[in-house]
């Protein structure tokens, strides 16, 4: 997926869980925009790849793309190094939720993702898309409107 669909995925994710669960929607939103492009840091040319290039560069020669960061185990270190950061629940779990999300939108390219590396067996969702195609627009497009769906409910 593309930088746009990640980020409102976790949007979309984020204001989802402020709304059920009670969250402060800005902080939550804020960090999950920031999970959300996360993951891709083992992408030189993604948006977070092009802002910390040194540290995209190592590890994408060291783990390669869509492994290491795109994985249940990166989650729970990055989990628990936020925990050890941040108090407020609104961030960790927007962070966490973020992060979630792009794995989920990930998982649903023809690549798939390696979820539970260091295993090799790759997880893709059974319907999947190419990425950048039509098909992710159609998912930008929900996700854009599960966003304002959710956005227009918290300020009511």
């Amino acid at each position: 997926m593309t930088g746009k669909t990640h980020i409102m995925g976790g949007v979309a994710s984020c204001t989802a869980a402020a709304y059920f669960y009670g969250y402060d929607p800005v902080f939550m939103t804020a960090s999950g925009v920031i999970g959300a492009l996360i993951p891709d840091i083992c992408h030189t040319k993604s948006k977070i790849g092009r802002r910390l290039p040194i540290l995209s560069a190592v590890i994408s020669s060291v783990f390669g793309h869509r492994t290491f960061t795109h994985s249940l185990l990166f989650l729970l270190i990055t989990a628990f190094a936020a925990h050890l950061y941040f108090t407020d629940q609104s961030i960790l779990v927007g962070l966490m939720a973020g992060m979630a999300s792009h794995l989920l939108l990930d998982a649903g390219t023809v690549n798939g993702i390696k979820l539970f590396f260091p295993s090799a067996i790759k997880v893709r969702l059974p319907l999947y898309i190419k990425t950048g195609g039509k098909a992710e627009q159609g998912v930008l497009a929900v996700l854009t409107v599960v966003s304002c769906y959710f956005i227009a409910n918290l300020i009511a």
